[in-house]
């Protein structure tokens, strides 16, 4: 197998424009916990299934490895941002926001474009990652356009001419 540069393969996965989605849980104490993440992927309609990656070197591996629930939400365009409060590692993420509590106690962020409340399936070793699939237990949506990220920028779409 030929050798190939890792941040040249970065970048072209980059090429891939993908949504931009927070996710979050709690911690075995009870705390909320978050995180920005564009590895996120519909799995399965019948049973209605999602999945979403994190590194393994990621301060809040613990939590979601140890927590039945989670919850995504799929940023709209306007909450740049949210995402980035959710990109920062160290801070309290929730400090000032209000949310709700979701399936199993999984904090729910409001105004997103749609959300997800997920019990874990399955937990697939993946290289540097570990890879959770979740079942649906519950959604909703609202008619707005999502946040993308592209080319390692976040960007909003534009409707094409028909």
């Amino acid at each position: 197998m030929s050798r190939f540069d890792p941040r040249e393969f970065r970048n072209a996965l980059g090429s891939f424009a993908t949504g931009v989605t927070i996710i979050t849980t709690r911690d075995a104490e009870g705390a909320p916990v978050g995180i920005t993440a564009s590895s996120f992927n519909s799995v399965s309609l019948d049973p209605p299934l999602v999945l979403f990656s994190l590194a393994r070197t990621a301060r809040s591996l613990p939590a979601f490895a140890g927590a039945q629930h989670w919850a995504v939400h799929i940023l709209r365009a306007e909450q740049e941002e949210l995402c980035g409060r959710f990109a920062r590692s160290g801070a309290d993420k929730f400090a000032g926001l209000d949310f709700a509590s979701g399936e199993g106690g999984a904090p729910l962020l409001g105004g997103c474009a749609a959300r997800m409340q997920c019990r874990t399936a399955f937990r697939y070793e993946g290289g540097d990652h570990l890879i959770f699939v979740g079942e649906v237990l519950a959604f909703d949506r609202a008619e707005a356009p999502p946040l993308v990220f592209h080319a390692g920028r976040m960007r909003r779409l534009e409707q094409l001419a028909a």
